[in-house]
């Protein structure tokens, strides 16, 4: 306060001495009153200062401040110092959450009272198939369209998720979403959204898996079960025994059969990626697949020589680098079914080449009845058939071309099918040139 009025007092005391010594009768009081009113002026003209400055502050401006105004406008400028660097801290940190927000896999929805969309991330326009800035402060209710979210938003508590279908699709799929609404604040809500197609395609997945085991070990057991009361319950000769017991050990050995895929699916599964330094020669491996092709022919006519044109090429690729196990199994998969699937006196061709980017593709060409092109993209999948009948025939257990595309894939590559109706297939193996010797 004084360092306030030190001014107006010493302008008075200046302006009364300065009277005094001029105008003895006069002096004492005009003087006083002129130095007040010279240093009330000079006051309001600082306090102007200080009134632009406040509206446009800068440490240049406040060095032109003379007296108490200067301190209060250095004390101003200080705590308006604080305040913008305590408001950038905060913003900083607000923009750092939201980011967190933005990178969540879950799709977060603020709420209003009524409703109303405050705040989304990006992952909940993806679920929901909303869009940023348009959809913002419209009713959530008119853009999720959903009768299952309708009604359980409707309700009153929304103790549990829903799961609902939502627009778009996965891997072909349709898209499922999780769903949870949290309440906060007066009387807003908090929306959070998670995809659950892969958990609910894999619990798909894990029940059809489970009732195709089921029907392909039923089937064999049902046919052993029979022979086996025929056996114990009738009176046969060395000759019906002896067929009835080589039709069981056949039933026997398709079990056996789907036991063993279903186990080196198991192990493919749950075994780390084969290493670099695994070399596998591929000529003496092409020799046994061709062994086994060349009987697996004879066989499929009860003949003692093959009754298919089997080709194979001098391979291109001298070694590679993986799992000899795995690549057989794969590599003979492809031979078997397309031997198992040509007519006799049909030809199946297998090529090893290298690509022009320095991998390796193994190919089987064969000139089989074909596939229809709505059966290509499942043929890898699990006990998938195009003709349930034609492949338990062949002795097949839906699980060949699992396994081959498992296998391909642990090695980096891929498998691609060409097929045309009446004119054959042709089942590729490409591995990437790291794996190419």
């Amino acid at each position: 306060m004084w360092s306030a009025l030190f001014p107006l007092s010493l302008g008075a005391l200046i302006g009364a001495l300065i009277g005094r010594f001029t105008h003895p009768l006069l002096s004492t009081g005009m003087g006083a009153f002129a130095g007040l009113t010279l240093a009330l002026l000079w006051f309001l003209a600082q306090g102007s200062r200080l009134e632009r400055w406040l509206k446009s502050p800068s440490p240049d401006a406040l060095s032109r401040l003379r007296g108490p105004w200067r301190e209060l406008g250095e004390r101003a400028y200080r705590q308006l110092r604080l305040r913008e660097q305590q408001a950038s801290s905060q913003e900083k940190r607000l923009q750092d959450f939201l980011s967190a927000i933005q990178a969540s896999p879950n799709g977060v929805v603020l709420l209003d009272e009524e409703g109303k969309i405050e705040w989304m991330n990006q992952t909940a326009c993806d679920h929901l198939g909303m869009q940023i800035p348009r959809d913002l402060q419209q009713h959530i209710v008119h853009l999720v369209r959903a009768p299952a979210f309708t009604k359980f938003f409707a309700q009153e508590r929304h103790d549990k998720e829903i799961q609902f279908d939502a627009p778009g699709t996965v891997w072909g799929k349709a898209r499922h979403l999780s769903l949870h609404l949290h309440h906060y604040g007066q009387g807003k809500e908090l929306m959070l959204t998670r995809d659950v197609t892969a958990l609910v395609l894999a619990d798909a997945m894990r029940r059809d898996f489970v009732a195709n085991v089921s029907h392909e070990i039923r089937t064999p057991l049902t046919v052993l079960a029979g022979f086996v009361e025929t056996l114990q319950s009738l009176p046969l000769d060395a000759r019906e025994s002896a067929r009835y017991l080589d039709l069981m050990a056949v039933q026997a050995s398709r079990m056996q059969t789907l036991v063993a895929d279903l186990l080196t699916l198991s192990q493919l599964e749950g075994s780390p990626a084969p290493g670099a330094l695994d070399l596998v020669d591929m000529q003496p491996l092409l020799d046994q697949i061709e062994s086994d092709a060349k009987a697996l022919s004879a066989l499929q006519a009860h003949s003692e020589s093959p009754v298919h044109r089997l080709v194979f090429e001098a391979p291109e690729v001298t070694q590679v680098e993986g799992s000899r196990h795995e690549l057989l199994s794969a590599f003979s998969n492809l031979v078997s079914n397309a031997v198992r699937y040509t007519p006799a006196g049909g030809e199946v061709h297998v090529r090893v080449r290298r690509t022009p980017e320095g991998g390796m593709v193994f190919s089987v060409q064969d000139t089989g009845p074909g596939i229809a092109p709505e059966h290509l993209p499942r043929l890898s999948e699990r006990f998938y058939r195009v003709d349930r009948s034609r492949s338990r025939e062949t002795g097949g257990t839906g699980l060949g071309l699992a396994i081959t595309k498992h296998v391909i894939q642990r090695h980096g590559g891929s498998l691609h099918i060409e097929s045309q109706l009446g004119k054959g297939s042709t089942f590729s193996l490409q591995m990437p040139a790291s794996r190419v010797r």
